[in-house]
């Protein structure tokens, strides 16, 4: 994992150490001016003309000093700024970022429907190129932040508000949500793939094709489990009667790096206790224990995992 992949990353992150360096240096020289205070002795000349009139010049030399290192501060934040607002050229990509309590779903559309791609909590952009986030909420507030790569963009309710990202090298890190949205705010991740433009464009394609078929006969009975249980009311998987968008999409959820949101890895055991226990992994989410027998559950997990 790259530390910072994008040059607007490492914009805002040189404003924040000179923010950090300037304003720890005045607090150095408080402190030094207290100490000196607080040791000094008086004097019989502290009440003179003289000692007012340097006084008055050291206030005002401090005056001075502490308004131009403002104005030079609020200058730098602009020029950062100013880079932030939109590409430097045309979207490669536009990308659909849509804020659940607590999941991401990340849409990718064309000109015909049917090219219509959701990837809950994977963003994935081709490197070096400009990509268009229109961000979203279908409740509450939230905040689209990948820290390495831009700053934050809030999720309105009833509103569409852009931003965009570009990875200067291929790297998977970490997003989040910036913006507190309810008890499990801070575990509303999505991980972010830049990949080269052809990997990027390959990716894209299979995920517009239907879900993998199974393989086995266990996979075959995990299907028939998972479309006559309540699962299949709340998600879909393309090429089955499962259509709902309440949940996210489950089409090629075997291929993803984490689940719940980047709470967990995506690994056999950590689906099965996904499964088993939703609440007990991620309390208050919206996804309801379904009771299931050991060997349906074994069953249901090896049909997941097989749609890569």
């Amino acid at each position: 994992r790259d530390h910072m992949l994008s040059a607007l990353g490492r914009e805002i992150a040189g404003l924040g150490w000179l923010l950090f360096a300037v304003c720890g240096a005045i607090y150095l020289l408080v402190l030094a001016a207290l100490a000196w205070a607080l040791t000094r002795r008086r004097q019989e000349t502290d009440d003179s003309r003289e000692s007012g009139r340097r006084l008055s010049r050291a206030v005002g030399a401090a005056t001075a000093l502490s308004v131009a290192t403002i104005v030079a501060l609020t200058v730098a934040t602009v020029v950062t700024g100013h880079g932030l607002t939109s590409p430097l050229g045309a979207g490669a990509v536009t990308v659909d970022a849509i804020g659940h309590q607590w999941w991401w779903d990340f849409q990718y559309r064309d000109v015909s429907p049917t090219e219509f791609v959701s990837t809950p909590n994977e963003l994935h952009v081709p490197v070096g190129q400009p990509v268009v986030v229109k961000a979203m909420s279908r409740d509450v507030i939230h905040s689209f932040w990948v820290p390495n790569l831009h700053g934050k963009r809030d999720l309105i309710p009833g509103q569409v508000t852009s931003t965009w990202i570009e990875a200067d090298r291929p790297g998977v890190y970490r997003g989040l949500c910036g913006e507190f949205c309810g008890h499990q705010h801070a575990r509303m991740a999505f991980t972010v793939v830049v990949e080269p433009l052809d990997k990027f464009k390959a990716w894209l394609r299979h995920q517009r094709e239907n879900a993998s078929e199974p393989a086995t006969d266990e996979e075959r009975r995990g299907r028939a489990l998972f479309l006559g249980s309540p699962c299949a009311t709340c998600h879909t998987i393309r090429g089955t009667k499962a259509a709902s968008r309440v949940g996210p999409d489950l089409t090629h959820v075997g291929s993803r790096m984490t689940l719940a949101a980047g709470a967990l890895p995506n690994t056999e055991e950590h689906l099965a206790g996904w499964l088993n226990d939703p609440q007990a992994v991620k309390p208050g989410n919206r996804m309801p224990p379904v009771p299931m027998s050991r060997a349906d559950q074994d069953a249901i997990v090896a049909y997941l995992r097989r749609l890569q």
